[in-house]
């Protein structure tokens, strides 16, 4: 099967990926700029991010601060990503490698 035949892997693991790097990209970013900064590269970041951070923060106890929870949020996501992919996987439902000789 080709891409389009396991899209329902493909495109869950792609937002996964999408919203890991996206996070990371917040907190890189954050390092360097306030958090009311109007840039519209910072606010594509913070909107597109801004789920994640409050569905961490629910789970992240309140003594850690509002800065790392992006990086928090990668950890869970890409914990995400891997359980996703073992379970479609033991359900045989990812694309296997070719296998060359």
């Amino acid at each position: 099967m080709d891409l389009i035949g396991y899209w329902y892997y493909h495109l869950p693991n792609y937002v996964l990926a999408v919203l890991i790097y996206t996070l990371l990209g917040r907190f890189i970013l954050g390092m360097f700029v306030p958090d009311e900064w109007p840039n519209y590269i910072w606010q594509a970041f913070k909107t597109l991010t801004q789920p994640v951070i409050r569905g961490t923060r629910t789970i992240t106890p309140a003594v850690i601060p509002m800065v790392w929870l992006p990086l928090i949020g990668v950890f869970w996501l890409t914990a995400l990503r891997v359980g996703f992919t073992l379970v479609m996987a033991a359900h045989d439902l990812v694309p296997a490698l070719p296998i060359t000789r």
